[in-house]
């Protein structure tokens, strides 16, 4: 299984993940999402919990969603 946190997903952009976690609340409620979708992907993947497919496929979709937004505000 991938990591896919945000320090991963965009290594470039390690201090400035950093920085608006601090500075920019929106952000920051952004990456607390983030993190929420990404640890129930990995949880379900990981075969720690089961859902439907159709659960999985719907989690991973707002985590992408969620993932453009934070990288729009990261190229800002």
């Amino acid at each position: 299984m991938e990591k896919h946190d945000l320090h991963h997903e965009f290594p470039e952009f390690d201090s400035k993940i950093s920085e608006l976690k601090v500075a920019n609340a929106h952000f920051k409620k952004l990456s607390d999402e983030y993190d929420e979708v990404n640890h129930a992907v990995y949880r379900i993947e990981s075969g720690a919990e089961t859902t439907t497919d159709e659960v999985l496929t719907e989690l991973r979709k707002e985590r992408l969603h969620l993932k453009d937004q934070l990288y729009a505000l990261l190229t800002q």
